[in-house]
């Protein structure tokens, strides 16, 4: 495998694909985003599974020599130049319609173009060799559950468990290869009308970005930013999940590979105000629902992250066949940190309603009952100590982030309460959200080194403090807040100025419980940029958003981790957190430059 970067995108926000720069699909779980995998080379090998359509060569398939989305959408464009001639070809997973397709339109730009497809599908993450068969023009694969389906008047035939389709393109001439899973394996789906569904996709995503109210600097990437996070939405339910991928490794080689194809609350809450600064309320709705859905009265039982539609149960496995993304085992399927306590989740998911609930004045017989049945949940769990926002597998520690996050949840919940959008006891809460206030300062402050500190009694330092300055947990002039930042610039800093989340300790077991070091989270540099711009320091914040920037794939796609020595990115791709922070840094920026240039023409006259 090449670098995780190489890895375009294409989704129906139901589930999503990979695609390589050699055509070929690397990674896919038919019908929802954490469902097995048919194709998984990307966590394998070519007998793991994938569906390559490119120039037919002898030896290994060429890499394309440009490509792009197409603007405004999520159709992917992959250019070869051949010494027969170039062809092009368009990815898309229509986000209309019941059947989810794979379409692949393969164009004649000049000369003659020979293309081979290989479609090997083997379902249960590579471990299974399907029985396939072929009538014509129609193709099928066993998917276990289900059937995919292969349409294309291409000349296909089966063989030793794969579908192969060879064919010629001349200038002008385009051909079809639309791919459908029905979950029915008895029940062919209808014929798809490979050309009608490719324009309707573009049409919905150039309708759907053209309602983004951004209109500050560097708006390509950020509306790039805001399609792939409305592809990593769940449309039947509303879920968000966290990134597309799983197992791709915070370090080569290391232990540190996850399964992100679900639905975190404190992810998808981050989310649902980055839609809201841009203009999207409707994707805040729907997560609203979702969430009331998921929680069904029973808050009490209120998890980190659920399945996308609403699954409770998510064990963790370890795929014991499959080799890892160069190397890097175990991959695992299902994610154990789903039984954790996180007591941060309680503030972001009542900062997220809090948000909403100010932009659409109609949700307050939703968003008030919920906002207090989570406040009432957090009285007993606030001063507990847990695993935090890192999910550590180490123990649980009084986390200086979480208490933070639970003195922000008593701060919007007292907010909405003076409003008159929620009911519940103001005064009691207003008492605790000092009590916790003071607590942080006095108990997770190091007054010697002028600094708050990852938990209560450590001298160690988290990224995730720079929070304190989103949430105006004090004044962003406050020396502490100051103080703060630049600890945490000199003490996480790597090349470049990224930041790592906390220390770790190479081959011993860390703070976190976990052997192995990573890479520089990008959300923590994101969150960097927006301190800085809030305390004024906005030329400096602007130098670390274009290090950011240049993070992004040639797609303008951003993974979890950016390794500034190698210069590549690791971890799940593409990554919510990633290009939330991306915006939230954009929008940050953009807002202290406006500030400053109110003061500079105040000052004026």
């Amino acid at each position: 495998m090449g670098r995780i970067e190489d890895q375009a995108f294409i989704g129906n926000m139901r589930t999503g694909a990979l695609v390589d720069r050699d055509g070929a699909i690397t990674m896919l779980s038919p019908g929802r985003f954490d469902a097995a995998a048919v194709f998984a080379r990307l966590l394998g090998t070519e007998e793991h599974g994938l569906w390559r359509v490119g120039p037919a060569v002898d030896g290994p398939s060429p890499a394309a020599a440009r490509r792009r989305y197409l603007p405004g959408t999520l159709v992917l464009e992959s250019t070869w130049v051949t010494r027969g001639g170039t062809v092009q070809m368009v990815d898309v997973m229509p986000s209309t319609g019941e059947a989810p397709h794979v379409v692949r339109i393969v164009r004649g730009v000049n000369g003659r173009v020979r293309m081979r497809s290989l479609l090997r599908a083997r379902p249960g993450w590579g471990r299974n060799v399907p029985r396939v068969g072929t009538d014509g023009y129609r193709a099928f694969a066993d998917s276990e559950p289900g059937r995919l389906w292969l349409d294309t008047t291409a000349p296909t035939h089966a063989a030793d468990g794969d579908l192969v389709s060879e064919f010629v393109v001349s200038e002008g001439e385009t051909v079809s290869l639309t791919l459908t899973w029905s979950p029915d394996a008895d029940s062919p789906p209808p014929l798809p009308d490979a050309s009608g569904l490719f324009k309707e996709s573009v049409d919905f995503w150039k309708e759907w970005i053209s309602r983004s109210t951004y209109r500050g600097p560097h708006r390509d990437a950020v509306e790039r930013s805001l399609i792939t996070l409305k592809a990593l939405t769940y449309a039947p339910t509303g879920a968000i999940v966290a990134a597309a991928t799983t197992s791709l490794p915070e370090e080569i080689g290391g232990e540190r590979q996850w399964d992100y194809r679900f639905c975190w609350l404190r992810d998808s809450a981050f989310i649902v105000e980055t839609f809201l600064a841009c203009g999207y309320i409707d994707e805040a709705r729907a997560w609203i629902n979702w969430l009331c859905a998921t929680i069904g009265g029973h808050p009490e039982q209120l998890q980190v992250m659920y399945g996308v539609a609403g699954e409770r149960a998510l064990p963790e496995t370890e795929l014991d066949w499959l080799p890892g993304y160069q190397g890097s085992t175990p991959v695992r399927t299902g994610n154990a940190a789903a039984k954790q306590l996180q007591v941060d989740v309680y503030g972001e998911v009542i900062s997220a309603l809090y948000e909403t609930q100010l932009r659409d004045l109609a949700l307050a017989q939703v968003v008030g009952p919920l906002v207090t049945d989570l406040a009432t949940c957090l009285e007993e769990l606030w001063a507990s100590p847990d695993e935090g926002i890192w999910e550590v597998r180490g123990p649980r520690r009084h986390f200086v982030h979480s208490k933070v996050m639970a003195w922000a949840a008593y701060d919007r919940a007292v907010r909405l309460i003076d409003a008159g959008y929620a009911q519940g006891p103001a005064d009691r809460w207003r008492a605790l959200r000092d009590e916790i206030h003071a607590q942080v300062c006095r108990e997770g402050y190091d007054k010697q080194r002028g600094t708050f500190t990852q938990s209560y009694g450590s001298t160690e330092l988290d990224a995730a403090l720079l929070q304190m300055v989103a949430v105006e947990f004090l004044p962003p002039t406050d020396k502490r807040i100051i103080g703060t930042i630049e600890a945490i610039q000199r003490e996480l800093s790597m090349r470049g100025g990224f930041l790592r989340r906390y220390r770790t300790d190479g081959a011993r077991a860390g703070h976190d419980g976990l052997h192995g070091d990573e890479g520089a989270f990008l959300i923590c540099v994101g969150w960097l940029i927006g301190a800085l711009a809030r305390i004024g320091r906005v030329a400096e914040a602007e130098i670390l958003l274009d290090g950011l920037l240049s993070t992004r794939s040639d797609l303008g796609l951003m993974s979890e981790e950016w390794d500034p020595y190698l210069q590549q990115q690791l971890g799940n791709t593409p990554q919510g957190f990633s290009h939330l922070a991306l915006i939230h840094a954009a929008l940050a920026v953009h807002a202290a430059r406006d500030e400053q240039e109110l003061v500079r023409s105040g000052a004026g006259r």
